[in-house]
């Protein structure tokens, strides 16, 4: 279970891809075709009250987001979630930020600088997908498939 600093890691994109118009919203599909491919779920908390209009947000799987509301940040946030957490080892914190790094060794959480998991997760996007094969491949055609296909190039057996 991944638990993103939200707004950390969106300031880390800006400064590793040199990009200023990635938008939260277009994190969180990146993120959440992450997760997909990996088969994994998270979580991703950003500052303040957010938009009023969440509906962007309604259709990203695998990712649930959240904002850590008025007078409160996502790093007292996360912290909480750490600190009550029954399996704080199954946690990845994704922050850079020296407060949730400590605060995940105490508990015994893993934890990724933003960095180093926006490089993961870009490897992993744009790694080319295997096409499935064919079951024919591997079982052959069925008796009726072979007629046709013998009928259709005038092949007598």
């Amino acid at each position: 279970m991944f638990i993103i600093d939200g707004n950390n890691l969106l300031h880390t994109i800006h400064k590793v891809e040199e990009i200023s118009s990635f938008s939260d919203i277009e994190l969180c599909r990146n993120l959440s075709a992450f997760l997909k491919r990996t088969g994994q779920s998270g979580e991703i908390i950003f500052d303040g009250a957010g938009p009023r209009d969440t509906s962007p947000y309604d259709n990203i799987e695998n990712l649930e987001v959240s904002f850590a509301g008025i007078g409160q940040d996502a790093d007292s946030v996360i912290e909480e979630k750490i600190a009550v957490s029954t399996s704080p080892k199954r946690l990845n914190i994704i922050s850079s930020d020296r407060r949730l790094r400590k605060a995940a060794r105490t508990r015994k959480a893993a934890s990724v600088k933003s960095e180093d998991f926006w490089i993961n997760v870009t490897k992993q996007l744009n790694k080319k997908r295997p096409v499935k094969e064919p079951k024919e491949k591997r079982s052959g055609l069925s008796e009726s498939e072979t007629e046709q296909w013998l009928d259709i190039f005038g092949i007598n057996q």
